[in-house]
């Protein structure tokens, strides 16, 4: 197998503070995004299933999915603003998360734990990719399903102009983010030859990469 080139090593990135507060504002204008996948997720999974995602952010996905539902949600993410956040949003919204901090390369949870797993907009971030993928696969049951969404390095500026155009973000939102993705977002993502390299070093049992013209839906079987 030929080696791929990867990225410059770098910390895990969390926000924290005012800018984790931006970000949850920003995003929450997303809602409909959280919500349809939510319902995807929610149709896949079976009722009283075990449900981690990892880099939750502000909480968005957990909490509408535990609103369909008898779930056991856990969100693991490394910054403390953004487990407080996402922990007072499930309050106000009358709905049961565990939101803890942590790092998606030590996983602070036992084998065999979870039945579905999700990592949204977020892999990118962290500092050991591969270790994170293999702490995902430890605390998946066997033949259970984890998800990646994520954007691609090879997605275009104009793709990433037209995705943010269709949030419904408000003016100043929608240029800020525009220019996050342009600058920030689409440097620190992977190819698709780069996330093949480093599955390979995981130990799931089936891979799918779905590729889009923004990034990448991969779908991993324990």
């Amino acid at each position: 197998m030929t080696t791929i080139a990867m990225p410059t090593p770098h910390r895990d990135r969390g926000i924290e503070g005012r800018q984790a507060k931006w970000y949850a504002k920003n995003t929450g204008e997303m809602m409909k995004e959280f919500t349809e996948l939510a319902h995807r997720v929610s149709g896949e999974i079976q009722q009283g299933s075990s449900v981690l995602e990892v880099a939750p952010g502000p909480g968005y996905f957990c909490i509408e999915l535990a609103k369909l539902g008898s779930h056991t949600i856990t969100g693991l993410d490394i910054s403390r603003t953004m487990v407080e956040i996402a922990t007072q949003k499930a309050a106000e919204a009358g709905v049961k998360v565990d939101f803890k901090q942590g790092s998606a390369s030590s996983l602070p949870f036992p084998k065999d734990s979870f039945d579905f797993l999700l990592c949204r907009a977020a892999f990118k971030n962290f500092a050991q990719p591969v270790l994170a993928l293999q702490e995902m696969c430890r605390v998946l049951k066997p033949g259970r399903k984890a998800v990646i969404i994520d954007l691609s390095r090879n997605a275009s500026p104009a793709n990433a102009s037209r995705y943010v155009d269709g949030l419904g973000l408000s003016r100043i939102s929608r240029m800020m983010t525009k220019l996050v993705f342009r600058y920030f977002l689409i440097k620190s993502a992977y190819t698709r030859e780069q996330f093949q390299q480093m599955l390979a070093q995981a130990n799931f049992s089936r891979v799918h990469i779905l590729e889009e013209d923004l990034g990448f839906e991969i779908s991993m079987t324990k």
